[in-house]
């Protein structure tokens, strides 16, 4: 009984953790690429109001919770300007990879470098409001652990300085 209790921790203890970190080396742990994603209507794609591993400055416009909620980066003056200023601080990410660069909409994935888990996040310039709507959402799970408001507040505290 004991050795089979010794077999079962060993197990759990280090095989399990051995594979998981082996699946997330071989992008087992990524995710596919969302084929929604991009402005549709003036929007950036929804929040899911069942699972908390996305925030959205839209998530008002959508069924959402609180959780879903973070407000939109606000500037000052020239907005194309302002959102090309934000365009190099996500280049500038070690995680980041841009995807798609176009005027007034940026989509980048983020990646973990351990485990290689993908987020995809968002941005919107939105120059009649003088703010640039962001979204980011794990591609897996439905909790994130706050990593993508985390993620987002670090990338407004880079463009407010």
């Amino acid at each position: 009984m004991l050795k089979t209790l010794g077999t079962i921790a060993i197990i759990v203890l280090i095989a399990l953790p051995v594979a998981v970190l082996i699946a997330g080396q071989l992008n087992l742990l990524s995710g596919q690429r969302p084929a929604n994603l991009g402005v549709r209507d003036g929007k950036l794609k929804p929040p899911r109001a069942t699972a908390w591993n996305t925030v959205s400055s839209q998530a008002a416009l959508h069924a959402h919770t609180e959780y879903h909620a973070i407000a939109p980066l606000a500037y000052q003056g020239d907005g194309k300007a302002a959102f090309a200023k934000l365009t190099s601080i996500v280049r500038a990410g070690n995680d980041a990879k841009v995807i798609t660069a176009e005027p007034g909409y940026l989509y980048a994935e983020f990646q973990t470098k351990l485990l290689k888990f993908t987020d995809d996040v968002e941005f919107l310039l939105d120059e009649p409001a003088g703010v640039i709507h962001m979204r980011s959402a794990s591609r897996l799970g439905r909790k994130d652990f706050g990593v993508n408001r985390a993620r987002l507040e670090s990338i407004r505290a880079k463009f407010n300085q």
